[in-house]
């Protein structure tokens, strides 16, 4: 499998990303794509070929292969990591049509008419709600994996032997894991970066809930303060929060925003007075 595109499209991600979302983004390529490309698919190349029961029936590793394997870890974690790495992709897809509508604009209007948006790729409005939900999903992913491996193959631990009784098997056989220790060191590594990236994503949401919450706080404070020195003034409360916070933020609606000025701060004393 070619994981190039997947390479641009972190390289890409890495550019709209918080701090925490940089680490996660170096975790997931270093540590999860580079790790499964270079060991783990040489690990299990030969995990079929090598499984042996102590039978000679036709028909019967087959059969009690699949019964221990109903999935190989190599096209879980591979389906786990295309996962985890699209909603990044939504996030660099919203910001180019951010851009594309900003560009649109310009050209109808002219450069000196004002702004849809002070920085396309600044999380505001649908682009913070893009941003936050590409985390909830990441981490609801990560989870779910970790819940199918355990529950396919509990404690992530892999016996070297196993006991087989389904047909065509004559009769209860042992069958043999080939390498189940090396198997078992690189299975716990990929679900000891599944947890680091999960709380990765977790302690991110929070910083970017928080420091939304002290935005609003700070712009509802401004506006207290304002309307106490000028109590005829007041204005839309929502609105007016955001253009003190520096640029818009539409929680609740995908309809385009209206246009701002190139000094939006300068347009709200003016709407003010």
């Amino acid at each position: 499998m070619n994981w190039s595109i997947f390479k641009g499209l972190l390289n890409g991600a890495n550019k709209y990303s918080t701090a925490f979302g940089r680490i996660w983004l170096s975790l997931v390529f270093i540590f999860r794509v580079l790790v499964y490309l270079v060991t783990a698919e040489h690990v299990w190349s030969d995990d079929h070929k090598d499984f042996d029961c102590n039978t000679h029936q036709p028909g019967c590793s087959n059969v009690c292969f699949d019964e221990f394997f109903p999935v190989s870890h190599v096209r879980l974690w591979a389906l786990q990591l295309i996962l985890v790495t699209c909603p990044s992709l939504l996030v660099v897809m919203h910001v180019a049509y951010r851009e594309v509508q900003e560009k649109r604009h310009r050209e109808a209007h002219g450069e000196n008419s004002g702004r849809l948006y002070l920085n396309p790729g600044k999380k505001r409005g649908g682009l913070w709600w893009t941003y936050v939900c590409s985390l909830v999903f990441k981490a609801s992913v990560d989870i779910a994996f970790l819940y199918v491996f355990h529950s396919l193959y509990p404690k992530y631990i892999l016996p070297p032997v196993v006991k087989c009784h389904a047909d065509p098997c004559p009769n209860i056989v042992d069958c043999f894991i080939s390498k189940p220790s090396e198997k078992n060191i690189f299975t716990l590594f990929m679900v000891a970066t599944a947890a680091i990236c999960i709380l990765l994503n977790l302690v991110e949401l929070i910083y970017l809930v928080s420091k939304r919450c002290h935005e609003c706080l700070a712009a509802r404070k401004a506006r207290a303060m304002y309307t106490g020195h000028h109590p005829h003034g007041t204005t839309s409360s929502c609105k007016q929060d955001d253009l003190l916070s520096g640029d818009l933020i539409f929680l609740g609606s995908d309809s385009h925003p209206p246009l701002l000025p190139d000094r939006p701060r300068d347009h709200v004393k003016k709407t003010i007075l």
